[in-house]
C-alpha cells in the first residue's frame, strides 16, 4: 500500500483548484484522481460563456476555464494526475481504494480532499406519472450528448425545471434546430440566474410555465406528449413532444465519505458540518459541489482553494 501526503478525489474545477492551492501552501506530494479520461469535470461539456468572470476576470466558456487550471496542473511536478481512476472504497483512517485500467490500487493519505461533485436528480425522484418510453433525459446528460458526442436527443422538447442547466439546454437545443415547447417550473419563480432566463428563454420566445408541473408522460416506444398541470387551479393541458429533459436539481456525491463514517444530511446528501474541514475525521476535507451545490464555478474555485490551504495547514 502506497502512502501519500495529500490525495484528492475528483479532477474537476474543485479538485484542481484545491491541488494548486495546497501546492502553493507547501504540499509537495499530491495525487489527483479523476475517473474520466480528461481533467475538467462537468466544465468540458459547458461550452457556453459566463465562466471565470470573478475568478479570472474574463468571460470564458467551461472548457476555457478548465484549460487554465489544467495548464497550471501540468507545469506543477508535485501534482501527479491519475486519469480513469475510480474511487470505490474509503475508510475512516483515510485509506482509499480505487480502480484504474488493469489494476486496483490502495493508498493511505495523510490528508484527503474529496471533490467528487454532484449527480442529477431523476424523473423518479419527482414522481412523474405515466409510461417509461425512450426520450426522457437528465438535462446534463443531454448537454453531454450534444456538446461532446455530437448527438441531438430530440426534435420537440419539454424541459422540467428551470434551473440553470435546464435553461441553458433550452437555448442549446433551439440553436441546434430543435423546438422547445416549454420550460415547466413547479415553483413560483425560476431556479436559475436572471441572465439565463433572459438570454435562454425570453430571447428565443420559449414559454416558461411557473407554478406548473408535468403530471404525466405519455408514449409507448418514444415520448409522444406530456400533460402539464397548474398546481393552483389543477387545470391541465397537453404538449406534444418527443423528448423530456429533467432539470430538477443536483445531489452531492458523498457515498464514499459516508462509507468512512461521515454523517450526511438525508435531505441534501451533504455532510452535516458547518465548515469545509470535517472534524469528525481529522485531515478529511470536502470541497466543491460535493460539499454544497454552487451556482457559479468561480465560487467553487474560491472555496476549493481554501480547502487546499486548510489541508496544507493540517499537514504542517
Amino acid at each position: 500500500m502506497n502512502e501519500r501526503e495529500l490525495v484528492i478525489v475528483g479532477g474537476g474545477p474543485a479538485g484542481m483548484a484545491a491541488a494548486l492551492s495546497a501546492h502553493r501552501n507547501g504540499v509537495k506530494d499530491i495525487l489527483l484522481l479523476e475517473r474520466d479520461q480528461y481533467l475538467g469535470g462537468i466544465l468540458n461539456q459547458c461550452i457556453h460563456p459566463g465562466f471565470g468572470i470573478h475568478h479570472y476576470k474574463a468571460d470564458l466558456t467551461g472548457p476555457e476555464f478548465a484549460d487554465r487550471l489544467i495548464k497550471e496542473i501540468k507545469i506543477t511536478p508535485a501534482i501527479e494526475v491519475s486519469l480513469r481512476s475510480f474511487a470505490v472504497k474509503l475508510t475512516g483512517d483515510k485509506i482509499l481504494t480505487y480502480l484504474k485500467p488493469g489494476k486496483m490500487e490502495t493508498v493511505k493519505a495523510r490528508a484527503l480532499i474529496m471533490a467528487t461533485g454532484c449527480r442529477e436528480r431523476t424523473r423518479e425522484m419527482i414522481h412523474v406519472a405515466g409510461t417509461r418510453p425512450a426520450g426522457v433525459f437528465p438535462a446534463g446528460l443531454a448537454q453531454k450528448l450534444i456538446n461532446i458526442e455530437g448527438l441531438l436527443p430530440g426534435r420537440e422538447v419539454v424541459v422540467i425545471g428551470s434551473g440553470d442547466i435546464g435553461l441553458i439546454m433550452a437555448r442549446r437545443l433551439t440553436l441546434e434546430g430543435a423546438r422547445v415547447q416549454a420550460v415547466v417550473e413547479i415553483q413560483e419563480k425560476t431556479g436559475g440566474l436572471v441572465r439565463n432566463v433572459v438570454q435562454c428563454l425570453e430571447d428565443f420566445g420559449i414559454p416558461l410555465y411557473l407554478r406548473h408541473r408535468v403530471a404525466r408522460i405519455h408514449g409507448r416506444d418514444r415520448v409522444e406528449k406530456v400533460t402539464v398541470e397548474n398546481v393552483i387551479t389543477k387545470e391541465t393541458f397537453d404538449l406534444a413532444c418527443d423528448t423530456v429533459l429533467v432539470s430538477v436539481g443536483l445531489i452531492p456525491e458523498n457515498e464514499l465519505v459516508e462509507m468512512a463514517g461521515v454523517k450526511l444530511d438525508p435531505a441534501t446528501n451533504s455532510p452535516i458540518s458547518t465548515a469545509v474541514n470535517l472534524s469528525s475525521i481529522p485531515g478529511l476535507f470536502i470541497c466543491g459541489n460535493s460539499y454544497k451545490v454552487y451556482d457559479l464555478v468561480d465560487s467553487v474555485a474560491r472555496d476549493s482553494e481554501k480547502a487546499g490551504q486548510m489541508a496544507a495547514e493540517y499537514l504542517k
